[in-house]
């Protein structure tokens, strides 16, 4: 087992910023889906900040970024930068979530207005 997510994703799907560490485990996507599945809030968005820090970079599958981003609203859904923070993914990676992105964003909006 990989030592964090976002070792296991880098073996998975390579890191932008630096080399895929060599590695003997088996790299299946289903048992990355598995991990990132029951992973932390805080695992979560560490392995998206540190493989794509900036929403149009980094090796993750869209669809991955869109699972994450998912995960972790779900474990915290009171919190309006994390809504933001996934409907800019939506909004670069769209047009398909487009309608998604701006329901977050008024979702955002009402938490902040409190």
């Amino acid at each position: 087992m990989h030592s964090t997510l976002t070792a296991h994703a880098r073996c998975l799907y390579g890191d932008e910023y630096r080399p895929t560490p060599e590695c003997d485990l088996e790299h299946r996507e289903h048992y990355f889906v598995e991990e990132l599945t029951f992973a932390d809030a805080d695992s979560i968005l560490a392995m998206l900040r540190e493989l794509c820090p900036h929403v149009v970079d980094g090796h993750l599958p869209v669809w991955v970024r869109n699972l994450a981003y998912r995960l972790v609203l779900l474990q915290r859904p009171d919190e309006s930068a994390l809504m933001r923070e996934a409907a800019e993914n939506l909004w670069m990676h769209g047009p398909d979530w487009d309608d998604i992105a701006a329901d977050l964003g008024r979702r955002a909006d009402i938490l902040e207005a409190g």
